[in-house]
């Protein structure tokens, strides 16, 4: 397994981090911590997960991914092997009324209470890497085109949420911080603010990167690159579209899209056109298509750790066997020919 360093700290992260949002969900405690034991086994040592897990969210479940993780690291007791990344929901009034009353902001008493609650369900003492979900503000994520130029900005104050952040790591509940779903703009500003203000440094961020969705390339790439603000990619697999199990109107019994067809993302014509693309690219060239999808998102020079995620252990076997692949010149060239016909399909 290849570690690399988190931003500017001494945290070396496996380059594979194991995602965990399907856990209390669509998969057991049970099966979850036969996931981690194997998954540990074979090198992995970063955790991802939030607050705000299993997706979908619901008040029924929300938490019960964290505690799974929590009562692993009890029974396993290798807390000191793992680095576990987890993250404080943003605003959602609209779909997250279970969430502190409805009320859910970027501020002091969210965050703070948001935090007591992760170390109480993790059953540690501290978070390694703890991230902003998603912006307070209203601009671009979850695959929102457009900037859409709000009248009025009633948003949180990036300062002053980076302030609580500082005191969390200054108080010793958490070692280092992040964002998720961030813009350029936001990602400048958090990194300005802590050089300007002496507060903490955002190490990472947490944004979506697949074939299907290479956004990221433009305008944070080279953020990335000039601050060493790498990238820990989410979504690797379009939901699982990029293995290609659901070409031809497919839906396999028990897959995500099968159960929460809703999660349309990566389902469009376009997307579907350039999912088939790939799929016959990695037939040719005699490759799993996950894997070559996989294994293209890890070997970006911007990416700092991989988060690939599964239902079975089967799949999670075949997920981390993708570190292993090199792909070839030939291959890349024929990715980017295809990425010309079809740019960023599935933003």
């Amino acid at each position: 397994m290849d570690y690399r360093p988190l931003g500017n700290t001494d945290i070396r992260v496996s380059a594979l981090c194991l995602g965990t949002m399907t856990w209390g969900e669509q998969n057991t405690r049970k099966e979850a911590h036969a996931q981690l034991d194997y998954a540990l086994d074979q090198g992995i040592n970063f955790l991802d997960t939030a607050e705000m897990y299993p997706v979908p969210a619901r008040a029924e479940t929300q938490g019960a991914t964290e505690s799974i993780i929590g009562d692993w690291l009890k029974k396993r007791r290798c807390r000191d092997r793992v680095i576990i990344a987890s993250k404080v929901a943003g605003p959602g009034r609209d779909w997250l009324t279970h969430f502190r009353g409805g009320n859910n902001r970027l501020d002091r008493s969210n965050i703070e209470s948001a935090v007591e609650e992760s170390l109480r369900r993790l059953q540690t003492d501290y978070i390694d890497y703890y991230q902003l979900h998603w912006p307070d503000r209203k601009t671009n994520f979850f695959g929102k085109l457009g900037y859409p130029w709000p009248e009025q900005d009633d948003s949180i104050p990036l300062e002053e949420t980076l302030e609580v952040l500082a005191d969390l790591v200054a108080a010793g509940k958490v070692r280092q911080v992040g964002v998720s779903n961030e813009t350029p703009w936001g990602a400048m500003r958090y990194l300005c603010l802590a050089e300007s203000k002496n507060l903490p440094r955002i190490q990472a961020i947490q944004n979506p990167y697949n074939l299907l969705n290479r956004s990221f390339e433009v305008g944070l790439a080279e953020i990335s690159h000039r601050e060493k603000l790498g990238l820990l990619a989410y979504s690797p697999l379009g939901f699982g579209v990029l293995s290609g199990k659901y070409l031809d109107d497919r839906r396999p019994a028990g897959a995500r899209l099968t159960l929460y067809p809703d999660y349309s993302r990566y389902s469009g014509p376009q997307a579907r056109a350039a999912t088939r693309a790939y799929v016959e690219l990695a037939r040719e060239h005699g490759l799993d298509p996950a894997q070559m999808a996989l294994a293209f998102v890890t070997s970006r020079p911007f990416v700092t750790s991989n988060i690939i995620g599964a239902t079975s252990l089967e799949q999670l076997r075949s997920n981390i066997a993708s570190q292993e692949l090199e792909l070839s010149a030939e291959l890349l060239h024929a990715v980017e020919q295809i990425h010309r016909r079809y740019t960023n399909p599935a933003p």
